[in-house]
């Protein structure tokens, strides 16, 4: 069974018209409530709950407290190519930008490893374009090999692979994977991804249950919000979290929340969310399923970042570099896929989450703080 099935239960429901049924007293039941269901969670996404954003929130942070305490996990980035087959009309790296386009050596890994193991980090994510033949099979696994034996925990976000794939990355060390679905609906799907392999729905939407058959301890999924309407996404991005979630039961499932940032393309988003929806989208997201991580990246503002410590996230990146390496030696800003808002160094985040006080967290088994 896939989370297709999902989708397609609800392709002809009406959220335009539920969201006219809410209003306060029908939010505020759904709080009274331990366990929620479909409907209570768009509930909480529908616009009324707006004016109940501080009662959902102290019940996220009582909940966030109950099962993480006031720790929040740090990883960092490292971008190992930025070749892409894909013509993604919001992306920086679609094919058709005239981006500088490289792929690290393995002795280039090396230096970025190194570089990024000083500043204390132990949890690193890879990433790469969407290109496999920049960065076959192989590639993948030496990159593992080289990072697994810096740091204590190696996640990966690259193009959707295999079952087999993804478990042979288990085996050589990678414990965790990030792939972002980008939008739940296929019709805006079909529009902004006009070719190459991600044209295709159901490969991508499937991946992360392969990773997690495939062994992987954690699965962090996502929509990036901008391109479709945003509390559709969400619903179905929660929806695909908790079947995940039930499905898998050895598998740590978590969430992210990408707010669509200037690329270098001509791309206009049609779906913005302004910080306060945000935060709405965050603590509902908690309340459905308040095991899950959620990860807030450089994307917010450090004032933003700092403000969410206590809403919910679990799990924010640091000093990320968003081009091809960049912690070695001097980042190419010609290679960005994005912009970032929040440029502090790891020791300033790390600052910031003790001042707020919370807890970084650098490895599995240890503190530091």
């Amino acid at each position: 069974m896939s989370f297709y099935s999902f989708i397609e239960r609800f392709r002809d429901f009406d959220f335009t018209g539920f969201f006219t049924t809410i209003d306060e007293a029908a939010v505020r039941r759904v709080l009274a409530r331990d366990r929620l269901d479909e409907l209570d969670l768009l509930t909480l996404l529908s616009p009324a709950a707006s004016v109940c954003l501080e009662a959902m929130a102290q019940k996220a942070h009582r909940l966030t407290v109950q099962h993480f305490g006031h720790t929040i996990q740090l990883f960092i980035p490292l971008y190992v190519s930025n070749f892409c087959a894909n013509h993604c009309a919001y992306c920086g790296f679609n094919r058709t930008t005239s981006i500088h386009r490289r792929t690290l050596s393995l002795a280039e890994i090396e230096a970025e490893a190194r570089a990024i193991a000083a500043t204390g980090m132990q949890h690193i994510l890879f990433l790469t374009g969407e290109a496999p033949a920049a960065t076959p099979m192989d590639y993948l696994l030496a990159v593992a090999a080289c990072l697994k034996r810096h740091f204590a925990s190696v996640s990966l976000e690259i193009y959707p692979l295999e079952e087999e794939a993804y478990r042979r990355l288990r085996q050589q060390g990678v414990d965790g994977m990030t792939l972002f679905q980008e939008t739940y609906d296929e019709e805006v799907y079909r529009r902004v991804h006009l070719a190459g392999r991600k044209t295709d729905f159901r490969w991508r939407l499937d991946a992360p249950e392969r990773g997690a058959r495939a062994g992987f301890r954690a699965v962090n999924i996502g929509a990036l919000l901008g391109l479709a309407e945003p509390r559709r996404d969400i619903f179905f991005t929660a929806l695909h979290g908790r079947w995940l979630a039930d499905t898998f039961l050895d598998t740590e499932v978590s969430f992210s929340l990408p707010r669509f940032n200037r690329t270098g393309t001509a791309f206009e988003p049609t779906g913005l969310v302004d910080d306060r929806t945000f935060v709405q989208f965050l603590t509902a997201l908690r309340l459905f399923l308040p095991r899950a991580g959620i990860t807030i990246s450089t994307r917010e503002s450090a004032r933003f970042r700092n403000q969410l410590l206590h809403l919910g996230a679990t799990r924010y990146s640091a000093y990320s570099k968003t081009g091809v390496g960049g912690y070695a030696a001097a980042e190419d800003p010609d290679s960005r896929q994005f912009e970032i808002t929040d440029t502090r160094t790891v020791d300033e985040v790390i600052a910031a989450i003790v001042a707020g006080g919370c807890q970084p967290v650098f490895k599995d088994w240890d503190t530091i703080g």
